[in-house]
């Protein structure tokens, strides 16, 4: 079986986030790290791998210097990335973004494509459903528990009501939550050999996807100014001697709030 898990680069947690005010879009120039549900996408991929047999190939789109985010993932087990860079992508939306994922997934035809619930710096944990519509697949999210049976995958969930088990056949895309796995660290032996690994750049044109289907050109949403959050208001700190509850009332009826 052929995995791809699609990943991306995101700022690393110890970098000061800051919207950049030329663009008004999110300042990557820090350090960057493989995001934290993808590193469980990853994982499971290996699992059903060392389970299965088959080949897991990470799958991204980025500026070159992400590839160093996704040989974590090399040195984890995976055997190949793929990263998509190209100027003309820089500033895609949800759209055009997975636009151009799509395109480097059909080239992979991979059996079963995998993803993170969500990403920390957009935090949107929709870009796995425009995927799976591209591509026309079934998809199953909040996955906590995946199981692979010959031509069909299970994926089990938690609801507010219990869980849900939800069964689709392959070629089929699934989103994985942090609570289907304990990543495993990368040994040296491991990091040594990521580095030989194949770690392919690909551009747009190499995909046949049209720049202006990607890029600021292709996106579907504008970010028209960004500002700091207003200045909190008078706040009133009540400590609790023992009459916290009725300082709380009154301040509520001094209000007019009951």
């Amino acid at each position: 079986m052929k995995i791809a898990v699609c990943v991306k680069q995101v700022p690393d947690a110890t970098v000061h986030k800051r919207l950049d005010p030329g663009t008004n879009r999110l300042d990557r120039s820090g350090e960057g790290a493989l995001n934290a549900t993808d590193v469980n996408a990853v994982e499971e991929a290996l699992r059903l791998k060392e389970a299965s047999g088959g080949e897991v190939v990470v799958v991204s789109l980025g500026p070159e210097k992400a590839m160093d985010s996704l040989r974590k993932a090399l040195a984890m087990g995976a055997d190949r990335a793929v990263l998509v860079s190209d100027d003309a992508a820089a500033g895609s939306d949800l759209v055009a973004t997975s636009r151009a994922l799509a395109k480097a997934l059909e080239r992979e035809e991979a059996d079963l494509v995998l993803f993170g619930q969500q990403s920390s710096d957009g935090d949107g944990a929709v870009l796995w459903a425009a995927v799976s519509d591209r591509l026309r697949r079934p998809m199953v999210s909040q996955v906590a528990e995946l199981t692979v049976d010959g031509d069909a995958v299970t994926g089990k969930r938690q609801t507010e009501f219990g869980y849900d088990v939800i069964a689709a056949p392959l070629p089929a895309v699934v989103a994985v939550s942090d609570a289907i796995n304990e990543p495993r660290y990368p040994s040296l032996k491991g990091i040594m050999g990521a580095k030989s690994k194949p770690q392919e750049v690909i551009s747009l044109s190499d995909l046949g996807v049209d720049p202006g289907e990607v890029g600021e050109a292709g996106s579907r949403t504008t970010v028209r100014a960004v500002a700091p959050p207003p200045a909190k208001s008078d706040q009133v700190k009540i400590e609790d001697d023992g009459s916290g509850a009725e300082k709380i009332v009154d301040y509520l009826a001094e209000k007019r709030l009951i």
